[in-house]
């Protein structure tokens, strides 16, 4: 029995040297992913609230489940991947967030995002859904892709929760080259021109809200 004992032992010892080796071998050959944003253009300048704005509660995205995560999805034909080798450096949700609060920012109209603590009261709420936040390859896996980016917007009075507006705006950008370094830049300009929209939709909206 000692014998078999010392045996077996010696073959798990064996097998488990050998897995571990396997594992070690594989982390260095692998290709690291390349890190890109967007949404990142600082504004020009940001005008603090004055007595003639207006605040803007932002009720807590809803982004589309394939594309929240740091993963860019590409959809061809209909068939959805990954993007091989590329990571945004944060989560998509994340990085949209902060670029709704830099197009709030940047904006010359009296709309302002504000929490629930700020003394700035929000006479509106506004919800951002992302229904599409992808590389659409529309004429082949070969060719320049377009990036889409999709948002329904919905807008509701904070004194009685009536429906102000319900919208969705869609922008459309094709990139230059199928290249990551061409493909990144159509993301911002989506985003930036699908966001430019929806602050000027709040804005004039709230514009035409009586005074509280």
């Amino acid at each position: 029995m000692s014998v078999l004992r010392t045996t077996l032992r010696s073959l798990t010892v064996a097998t488990a040297a050998v897995a571990l080796t396997g594992c070690i071998s594989l982390f260095p050959k692998a290709n690291p992913a390349g890190l890109y944003r967007f949404g990142h253009v600082a504004a020009e300048s940001s005008r603090p609230a004055t007595d003639k704005s207006f605040g803007v509660f932002k009720a807590p995205t809803v982004f589309t489940r394939a594309a929240m995560s740091d993963r860019l999805l590409s959809v061809t034909n209909g068939e959805a991947a990954y993007i091989a080798d590329a990571r945004w450096v944060s989560p998509a949700i994340v990085l949209f967030d902060e670029a709704v609060a830099r197009a709030f920012e940047a904006d010359n109209s009296r709309a302002r995002l504000v929490t629930r603590g700020e003394a700035l009261k929000a006479i509106m709420a506004v919800r951002l859904e992302v229904r599409s936040f992808e590389t659409d390859y529309v004429d082949g896996p070969k060719a320049a892709p377009e990036v889409l980016v999709e948002i329904r917007a919905v807008m509701t009075r904070t004194s009685d929760r009536a429906l102000l507006g319900d919208k969705v705006f869609v922008a459309r950008v094709k990139a230059s080259d199928n290249r990551l370094a061409a493909i990144i830049p159509a993301y911002d300009k989506a985003t930036d021109q699908a966001l430019s929209e929806i602050v000027a939709w709040v804005s004039d909206t709230g514009a035409k809200q009586p005074a509280s």
